[in-house]
């Protein structure tokens, strides 16, 4: 099917679902300030099914007249209610909020109901700092290597993902990855993210869902930002290593249809390393919200980013085991680099009739990025030495259509969305050069381009008694053009399409019991200049995926969540730095085990950790020969948390094995296990002391290892050995939050 005809099928498809009438019933869940509750879960006992709240705290009852009906959403008491005509006639529901507690949990009837899991944790401990804005997805590790103005490296379920290459970023829909990045694929940036405004973690791992295009392969995560604010808030905080961070949350306005918030982040520090880094990032945004009639919302948001950091890079491990350098040393210390954006990012929701919902979200993006890398010394250039430049500025812009709507069958009610969108990057002069102490020596890359990804996707849920069936289909096509400025702006362009179908099967047993089967394809894209100047086949490697997993509440203070999966990669992408290219290396099959538990065994006590086991090998390589470098073995990420009266106290750690550096293992990547700590007390319900401790036991670790040749100026030659980045050592750091 060509992209014009799903276009026709979907205007089509809202002239006819419009005409449809329905028979449900429709009433809206809110709090005691008349806020709509999003997720909810509501069970009909007579007829024993269940139903989600959506973005409006909407919930659509079908032939419930007369039910007895329970509601329930963690933070506020369960509450019952009966279909009956005062209902019809006031269609709202008010739930009254009292202290979080796993016994407020129902496992809401949904292809994405693992959200639950973030949900919990991110009540529990909300995010405080930019480096746990990832690890709040289950089983999803980040190492920082290059002076924290970097974006993180990623590893989850037996990736090392490098910078994002198969874990999709977005925020409140617009991708945070970049395509035919600078420094590497998929590059995903969220240190833009204020994490104070931060409400709700949607995340799903796997290739399984039709919303949800490139580098949807490991993982997809989607970052929502709070709506509006109850109060302004101000927040100062002070470290070791000349660090310190100030912020503020200002509700400009918050009306009953209508508001607006502003916010500001600034950070420093010099970190623990012999050469300081003198990091900085400066964050602003502001969010605007607005019901322009009964059925049409409006929100805005805008937003400005720029940092800049010096860096130690990656060491070798030789050079600090014969004491040339100190572990927080460096070969090259004027690494580093600086980087901005700007976006803007507007969404308007029309509800066309009382099942028939259309989205449209645009974003614009303004883009720079200028970094300075060191990987090899002086392997190439024993004269000046390897440092290379890697920058490009980018204009990113597009466009998401969705169409969501319900009919009520005959004995299922069929919930379906159809969407259609662009996405359009131009990149201006990207570049790879050769570089001594941050100055250009000659170019080795320099071009520009222009790559267009324009996608269309159907996606259904039947839900009948007690099953959720799910298939979907989604349509991609890419167009790249890459102009080589170093050839005489010769320019040459290709495209390509890929169909990805998806199925899912939920099985709500009870409230208390869901299983689910997902299956399905997805991609990650290809470099446009690896596309282009090699005449890779590989533009859009496949993806196939499959999960068999559940969600279980054994008792009221209890929920375990797991699942067994196996993933088959048609094309791997390593990324190799010195030429700035991606570099296909072949099939991969990789399977594992996820598994996660809360716990509160009393009101004031709150247990919850995540173990994930993967097994990843080449397809194409020998036995012995097939080990895929730095894919992650067993990991565990977990936390003991107490909110007792007005304190709150946290012990947390994470867990990385050791794990193959190279194909034949010949080198290991040495595993890690850290541990931190965080507290406050609140006064007056105004003033929130806190405090937090990284690494509390002052271990030493690794927190990103890559196997590197290299030479070092005074060596003849090169060594193939373990290079890292060593981990936060104990840092001790507090601050005060007054809310007003």
């Amino acid at each position: 099917m060509q992209l014009k005809q799903l276009f026709v099928h979907f205007f089509l498809l809202i002239h006819v679902i419009g005409k449809i009438s329905s028979q449900s019933l429709e009433f809206t869940i809110v709090d005691e300030k008349k806020e709509p509750v999003v997720g909810a879960v509501v069970h009909t006992l007579t007829s024993d099914k269940y139903y989600s709240s959506d973005q409006k705290g909407i919930v659509y009852l079908t032939n419930a007249l007369n039910e007895q009906c329970i509601v329930s959403f963690f933070g506020f008491k369960v509450d019952t209610f009966q279909v009956n005509q005062s209902l019809i006639e006031h269609p709202l529901i008010m739930l009254h909020s009292e202290s979080f507690s796993l016994e407020q949990v129902t496992i809401a009837y949904s292809v994405k109901a693992t959200n639950l899991v973030s949900d919990i944790d991110l009540k529990i401990n909300p995010v405080s700092s930019s480096q746990e804005v990832l690890r709040t997805v289950p089983g999803l590790f980040i190492g920082q290597h290059a002076g924290g103005g970097k974006a993180e490296q990623m590893f989850l379920r037996g990736f090392d993902v490098d910078h994002g290459t198969d874990v999709a970023v977005s925020v409140e829909g617009m991708p945070v990855n970049m395509v035919s990045h600078a420094h590497g694929q998929g590059y995903a940036d969220l240190h833009f993210v204020i994490p104070e405004t931060i409400k709700k973690i949607d995340f799903g791992k796997g290739p399984y869902y039709a919303d949800k295009g490139d580098f949807t392969t490991g993982a997809y995560v989607n970052f929502q930002l709070k709506e509006k604010l109850d109060h302004s808030a101000v927040t100062l905080e002070a470290g070791q290593y000349n660090s310190y961070r100030s912020s503020a949350l200002i509700n400009v306005f918050n009306h009953t249809h209508s508001s607006m918030y502003f916010a500001g982040e600034y950070n420093h520090s010099d970190g623990w390393f012999v050469s300081p880094q003198n990091f900085y990032r400066a964050n602003f945004m502001t969010r605007f919200n607005t019901e322009l009639n009964t059925n049409n919302s409006l929100s805005i948001i805008a937003s400005q980013f720029s940092s800049k950091w010096n860096a130690s890079g990656q060491v070798p491990t030789r050079a600090v085991e014969d004491g040339s350098i100190s572990r927080f040393g460096s070969i090259d210390n004027t690494e580093g680099g600086n980087t901005s954006r700007q976006h803007l990012i507007a969404s308007l929701q029309s509800k066309l009739s009382q099942n028939l919902t259309f989205e449209q979200k645009a974003f614009i993006s303004k883009y720079n990025f200028n970094l300075f890398s060191d990987f090899t010394f002086f392997l190439n250039d024993p004269i000046h030495g390897d440092q290379i430049n890697q920058r490009e500025h980018r204009t990113l812009f597009g466009y998401n259509a969705n169409l969501l709507g319900r009919q009520d069958l005959k004995s299922a009610t069929l919930k379906w969305d159809a969407g259609l969108g662009f996405r359009t990057d131009e990149v201006n002069q990207i570049a790879l050069a050769n570089a001594e102490k941050r100055m250009q020596l000659s170019l080795k890359k320099y071009g520009n381009i222009n790559e267009l990804n324009s996608f269309g996707y159907l996606n259904a849920n039947f839900e009948s008694g007690r099953w959720l069936i799910n298939p979907s289909l989604r349509l991609d096509h890419f167009n790249f053009i890459y102009t080589d400025l170093l050839d005489d702006g010769n320019k040459k362009s290709a495209s390509k399409a890929l169909l990805s179908p998806k199925l899912n099967i939920v099985y709500q047993a009870n409230p208390h019991l869901q299983y689910y089967f997902k299956s399905g394809l997805g991609f990650h894209s290809n470099d446009a200049r690896v596309v282009l100047q090699q005449t890779s086949k590989d533009i859009l490697p496949i993806a196939k995926g499959l999960d068999l997993g559940m969600i279980w509440k054994p008792s009221s203070r209890w929920i375990v969540n797991s699942a067994l999966w196996i993933l088959h990669l048609n094309q791997e992408f390593v990324y190799i730095g010195d030429d700035g290219i991606v570099e296909p290396s072949g099939r991969t099959r990789r399977l594992g085990i996820d598994f996660g538990l809360r716990y509160q065994p009393n009101d004031w006590l709150f247990f919850n950790s995540d173990i994930n086991y993967s097994h990843g090998r080449s397809i194409d390589d020998p036995k012995g020969q097939n080990y895929i470098p730095l894919a992650p073995i067993l990991s565990s990420m977990g936390a003991l948390t107490i909110h007792k009266n007005k304190f709150e106290l946290s012990f947390n750690y994470r867990f990385l094995s050791k794990r193959p550096a190279n194909e034949d293992y010949s080198l290991t990547a040495q595993g890690y296990f850290v541990n931190d700590f965080a507290g406050s007390y609140t006064l007056n319900n105004k003033i929130r002391l806190h405090v937090r401790v990284e690494n509390i036991f002052n271990v030493k670790w690794n927190e990103t290892q890559f196997a590197t040749l290299t030479r070092l100026k005074t060596e003849v030659n090169p060594v193939d050995e373990i290079h890292f980045t060593p981990g936060t050592p104990f840092f001790l750091k507090g601050g005060v939050t007054v809310s007003f």
